[in-house]
């Protein structure tokens, strides 16, 4: 972003669509869409799978459920924004066991997802990232005994506000999956929220 773009969006405070989709594309996103944040539905099911502990981190991570509040909690937070970008990192794996791809495509995709947020929270800060999985900021989470230790960067998954990833796909005109023996991670970015 040029320096006079820049001085542009910090004097106005808001992130747009076409600087949130140059911060992606500078990140290292390839693969992106606009977000119509009115559509964005919560559902208790997926808090439901949230709560069957499948990925471990139920009630044991400050941006996991519940620590992350309730649905309604998380619906009244991201439903305050008018704007949402999807970015995603798409990966092809030698097998359906490829872990070695999985996991080298989840850290890009974490790392790309860190630095677009870092970027775009220089423009608007009250920005709401919503990412792919559970924090790992911390090798122990403080969650409940402790505050969390990075509420700056710590970000709460797609899933853990109640949101279905592959309607949310499907909405943007973004494959869910590229087919057999490929991964794609998806996380979004809402802006355009009250001033704060």
């Amino acid at each position: 972003m040029s320096d006079k773009m820049k001085a542009a969006a910090l004097t106005a405070g808001r992130l747009d669509m076409v600087t949130a989709m140059r911060l992606a594309e500078k990140a290292g996103f390839a693969r992106m869409a606009a977000l119509d944040t009115s559509k964005l539905v919560f559902h208790p099911a997926v808090r439901e799978m949230c709560a069957a502990d499948r990925c471990h981190q139920y009630g044991k991570n400050w941006v996991c459920p519940p620590g992350c509040g309730s649905l309604a909690e998380c619906a009244a937070r991201a439903s305050g924004y008018g704007s949402g970008l999807l970015v995603q990192t798409a990966a092809k794996m030698r097998d359906d066991f490829d872990a070695p791809a999985m996991l080298a495509a989840e850290a890009q995709h974490q790392q790309r997802f860190a630095a677009f947020v870092a970027a775009a929270r220089l423009v608007e800060a009250n920005c709401l990232p919503l990412g792919a999985g559970a924090c790992k900021l911390c090798a122990d989470c403080t969650y409940p005994n402790a505050p969390c230790r990075h509420p700056d960067s710590a970000i709460s998954s797609m899933e853990a506000f109640g949101l279905l990833v592959a309607d949310i796909c499907h909405d943007c005109g973004l494959p869910y999956s590229d087919g057999r023996r490929s991964l794609v991670f998806s996380s979004c970015l809402l802006f355009g929220g009250a001033m704060q």
